[in-house]
Formats: C-alpha cells, structure tokens, sequence
C-alpha cells in the first residue's frame, strides 16, 4: 500500500494499524479518528463514496489517476488535434470523455490514443496470458505493454507513463500483497513517476515496495534492488548522506554476492553518479578504475557498459583541481564521446549526454559566438574577424598535431581583408589555438566596422570537420606558435 501515514495527523503507521470499518482509511488510533470525522475531513457522505469506491486505497489511486490523465491530455493537446485513437478510433474516449495522448517514439499519425485504452489493453493481454499459461517470455512481453507503445516498441514518457503508472497500480492494487503483479504495478507507479521528478512520492511507492518484499521473505537480491529504488529517489540535500550509506552498502553486497558481475558494475555506476552529482568527485577514480578494467575483459572497449564506466571515470577526473587529472578526464570523455558515436549512434541519449559533460568541463572561453575579435596571424599583425563557434575540432587536422580530447577555443571567420593570410586558398575561417590576448583579443574600436557578420552557430554546438570538409586544414608551420592558423 502507499497510503502509509495518518489521515488526520500525517504520522507514519504500522502496516496493521486502525482503520475505519467501512472505508478503510487508517489512523493512528481512535483519537486521530475522531479528530479527523470532527474536521469534516472523513464525513458520513465521504465515507460512503469512499467505501463504494473500493475503500481508501483504490479510492485514492482512481483519483489520482484522474488527474495524471487531465495532466496528460492537456500536455499532448496541441499534438492530437484532429486525430483519434488507433485502439477505439474516436477523438475522445466513449466512457471517461478524456482527450489523445502520445508520449512514445512514434511519428505521423501513429500513436495517438486515449491512457484508458492504453490501459485496458494492457490488462486483456496480461490477463489472458495469465488464464491460459501462456509462459514467462509471454508474461513479460505483456506487461510491458504498461510502460511501452505497442506501434514503436519505445517506452512511453513522461506524464503519459505517469498516467499508466497509476492506471497499473490501481488495477492490481487490490490482489493479495503476496501476488507479484501487486509488487510489479507498484515498480511501474515508481519508475513512473520518478520519471517525472515526483521523488518524494516514487519514494513512498517504492518504500512500500520493499516492505512487502520484506515480510514476504524476499531474496536478498530483490532485496538490494529496493534499497536501489529507494536511493533513486533522495535527492533532496538532508537526504544525501542517506542516499550515499544505501549505495554504498549495495555495492559491497553486490561485491560480496556476485563477484564482478554486470550488477557489481550497475551498483558502482549508481554511486559514481551520485558522488559526481554532490561533487565528491575525488571518491570516483579509486572507485572506478578497478570497475573499468573489469568491464573492459568483461565486455569488451565498446560495450555500453565499459563507455558508461568510462564516461564517469573521464567526468569526475576533469573536475580535478589536479590539472594532469583535468587532462586525462577531458581525453577520456573525448574519446568515449568517438566511440559512443561509433558503436550506439549520434541520437542515442548516452551520446548527448557524454557530448554535454564533454563540453562544460572544457574551459569557459572568454568570447561567445557572434562577438567582434582581433586575431594575430601568421604576418604577426591583428586582423578583424567575428567568432563563430566554441570549442572547435577538425579530426583530420586536430589527431596529426594536437593530442587527444584538444578543442580550439573558438574558430573564427575573419574579414575580406584577412582571406588569403595563412594559404591561398582560405577564406577566412581560422582557429584560435588558445584563449589568450597575443592570439585573440577583443577588437580596440568597432565603430567605423561595416562588416556583416558572418552566420553564428549556436552557443555550445561542436564543430568537427570531417574527411568530406571544405576547408583547407593547412599545418602551421612558421616559427610563430602563438599565431591563429587554418
């Protein structure tokens, strides 16, 4: 259950604490009752329409069910706007009256459809799974279907998985607390609404999770996964510490209990993450580089796995106040941003993610795109010129000269009169190697300046050059290394 507190005071209750005969909703005791009935928070007529609702538990989840669907519908309103619902064809839902949603990975017109359809045809297909004994494999396709589109096969999300969050939990609230579709529904309701930052209320479902598991004699690894779930959800800064001893504890027990093993590597990634996230990043390199050894002859360099590892091992290193640490975070996440490329793809979200962190530890240049500059080139003299980018890289020409994980502060496209300066055939667009006043500066005065500027990229947008690129990437080869070259 996850109503767990007084209704009338808020207290935390026991699991067989006093509850009213008809509508089941608990109290501390009978003064707390009557306290509450006197209120008028639990009146006659209340009590009625709570107990004919399947007592206060259901009542609460059809409730709040309710609201995650209006949340819903009103989050994907200008999305579904003359479509209608691929599971009963019509714009609005025949009983509930409650408008489209689609929060999944499909495109078009495909998609759309009422969380009450979605709902109930999860439960037919679980359902008929269960009467005919149809499998395991077959069960757990079938309970997928409460958190993921049956067209695209992607996890739907945000206040839509909210919404079928409840939907689940308020269908198999009412089995045996021993029935694991109970225990399934309230991970559903968790992960739902963790997913929407509700943390103090996926806490609460997740809490309630582990003390079913508890006096039901659940295994201790079912046991770590609750503890796991629990951890996710304290964020709030009196919890980290909390948060921190739970992580910490599961490591060791995954440690003690499956050697180095795929939930060993899962249990250190959970408490990098959160170290990182309070920044005790000088915990994480006696942490991981042990784990990311492991993961490499375990899973091999490209495993997704291994990139994870390393991607926080690269992370916590470049937040080093240490710079040769600096150094190598910065070269590591560089090169686990290549091969997460290579191996998951440019769209995958560890993709982004590494790319994002990539980018905030590099150095904060001094110039954002778009600003007026004066670049010293290879005459030694300054010439006038608009940045375009930050944190640029050519891999042709950057990997020949410069070492790995190297980014130019800013590339910069010089005026008319500066093409042709470093070879015949530029037009302009240079890098400025560092971030300093001999290389680049600020222009002395702009205000007899008529040239327009050049397009801009957006702030923080990586330029890589690759073998297909226009530009011509010439060495710098004269004796002026502070000079800004091609």
């Amino acid at each position: 259950m996850i109503l767990t507190n007084c209704a009338a005071c808020a207290a935390p209750l026991p699991h067989k604490a006093k509850q009213c005969s008809r509508c089941k909703t608990r109290y501390c005791g009978p003064a707390c009752q009557k306290q509450h009935w006197d209120a008028g928070g639990h009146n006659r007529q209340l009590c009625k329409k709570i107990s004919k609702g399947g007592g206060a538990e259901q009542y609460h989840a059809d409730e709040k069910f309710k609201e995650a669907v209006a949340v819903a519908v009103e989050a994907c309103a200008d999305d579904t706007k003359g479509q209608t619902c691929y599971i009963c064809t019509q714009a609005l839902h025949w009983k509930t009256k409650e408008g489209l949603v689609r929060m999944c990975a499909c495109r078009g017109t495909a998609g759309f459809a009422h969380v009450s359809c979605l709902a109930e045809q999860a439960k037919i297909l679980y359902a008929e799974a269960e009467e005919n004994n149809l499998g395991n494999r077959v069960l757990n396709a079938r309970w997928d279907r409460w958190g993921t589109c049956s067209l695209c096969e992607q996890n739907h999300h945000g206040v839509v998985r909210c919404a079928l969050g409840w939907a689940c939990w308020k269908t198999y609230l009412g089995r045996p607390e021993t029935d694991e579709c109970r225990d399934l529904a309230l991970v559903q309701l968790g992960i739902a609404l963790h997913g929407i930052e509700q943390y103090d209320d996926a806490l609460v479902a997740f809490q309630g999770l582990l003390e079913n598991s508890r006096r039901a004699g659940a295994s201790e690894d079912e046991l770590l996964c609750g503890q796991t779930n629990i951890a996710n959800c304290l964020w709030r800064p009196d919890q980290v510490d909390e948060r921190l001893r739970i992580e910490r504890h599961v490591f060791s027990r995954c440690r003690a209990l499956y050697g180095d093993g795929e939930d060993t590597i899962i249990a250190a990634l959970n408490l990098a993450d959160t170290l990182i996230k309070v920044g005790r990043c000088d915990e994480v390199p006696p942490l991981l580089r042990s784990i990311s050894l492991i993961a490499k002859d375990e899973y091999g360099p490209e495993h997704e796995f291994t990139i994870r590892v390393m991607w926080k091992l690269g992370l916590a290193l470049a937040k080093s106040i240490d710079g040769d640490e600096a150094d190598e975070g910065r070269a590591l996440l560089f090169d686990m941003r290549q091969i997460a490329r290579r191996v998951l793809g440019t769209a995958h979200p560890t993709t982004h993610y590494i790319q994002g962190d990539l980018y905030r530890v590099l150095p904060v240049p001094r110039f954002a795109v778009g600003t007026r500059v004066e670049c010293r080139v290879r005459d030694a003299k300054y010439h006038k010129g608009t940045v375009v980018a930050l944190h640029y890289r050519s891999e042709r020409f950057f990997e020949e000269n410069f070492e790995r994980g190297y980014f130019a502060p800013y590339q910069v496209q010089l005026d008319s009169e500066g093409h042709g300066l470093v070879s015949s055939n530029d037009e302009g667009l240079i890098y400025a190697p560092d971030d300093h006043d001999r290389i680049i500066r600020a222009v002395a005065s702009d205000a007899d300046d008529n040239e327009p500027a050049p397009p801009a990229a957006p702030p923080g947008t990586f330029f890589d050059q690759g073998p297909g690129g226009a530009t011509a990437w010439v060495p710098n080869t004269s004796d002026d290394d502070d000079a800004a070259t091609v």
